[in-house]
C-alpha cells in the first residue's frame, strides 16, 4: 500500500492548506500501541508498539480489534486503509513472572540510579560481593553503580568499603519492571494512546 498525500481544504472561499499532524507524517512513523485482551499495554517500558505494516497484517489475519486510528491513511490500486494506532490482541498474552536477567532490566528495577550515591549519570553494574570473592552474577548479587562508585569500592564488599546500598538488591517481578516503566513516558505520545497509558505524573488540584 501507498501512503496517500496531505490534502486542501477550501474555506470561506480562499483555499488553504490544512495539514493534520498525522497527514504530513511518513507511514512508517505511524506505529500502533498495542494492547493486550484485557486492554492493558502489553508493556510500558519500552513501550509495546507495533510498525503500521505488522498491525495491518494483524488486522486481516483477525489476530487484533482496532481501536482507534490515526488520520493518515495508505492505499493500494484497489483500497485505501485508515492506519490503526491503537489495537488491542484478541487472545490474552500472559507475562511472565520473572524478566530476563539484562543490563537493561538490571537498570530499570534500580530506577536508573547508583544504588550506593543516587546519581543518574555514567552508570554500569557492580557486583556486591565481588567475584575475586566468590561472588556470582545474579539480580541478587548485582547493583547499578556509577562509575565513580565502583571505582571507589573497587573489589571489596559495601561492608569493606564503608559503602552503603540503597536498595537490597533482588530478582524483581514482572509487574514490578512494568510499574517502573512507568515512571519513564516515551518523548512521543500520540492522542489516541493517552487514555490506554497511565504514567506516574503529579496531578495538580
Amino acid at each position: 500500500m501507498q501512503a496517500l498525500p496531505a490534502r486542501k481544504v477550501r474555506k470561506k472561499g480562499n483555499v488553504t492548506t490544512m495539514y493534520h499532524p498525522d497527514l504530513i507524517r511518513h507511514p512508517d512513523s505511524c506505529p500502533a500501541l498495542v494492547l493486550n485482551a484485557d486492554f492493558t499495554p502489553l508493556s510500558y517500558y519500552p513501550l509495546s508498539l507495533w510498525p503500521w505494516q505488522t498491525a495491518v497484517k494483524a488486522m486481516f489475519l483477525d489476530r487484533v480489534d482496532v481501536v482507534a486510528h490515526y488520520e493518515r491513511e495508505v492505499r493500494s490500486p484497489t483500497a485505501r486503509l485508515q492506519l490503526p494506532s491503537v489495537i488491542a490482541l484478541k487472545q490474552y498474552v500472559r507475562p511472565s513472572a520473572h524478566p530476563a536477567f539484562t543490563r537493561f532490566n538490571l537498570f530499570l528495577r534500580d530506577r536508573f540510579l547508583c544504588q550506593y550515591c543516587g546519581s543518574p549519570k555514567d552508570l554500569t553494574f557492580d557486583h556486591i560481593v565481588p567475584r575475586a570473592q566468590g561472588g556470582r552474577t545474579t539480580w541478587e548479587n548485582v547493583a547499578t553503580a556509577c562509575s565513580p562508585c565502583n571505582l571507589r569500592k573497587g573489589g571489596r564488599t559495601p561492608r569493606e568499603a564503608g559503602m552503603r546500598l540503597m536498595h537490597t538488591a533482588h530478582c524483581p517481578t514482572t509487574w514490578e519492571l512494568q510499574e517502573h516503566g512507568r515512571s519513564y513516558p516515551p518523548n512521543y505520545l500520540h492522542e489516541t494512546w493517552r487514555d490506554w497509558l497511565y504514567w506516574d505524573i503529579e496531578l495538580t488540584p
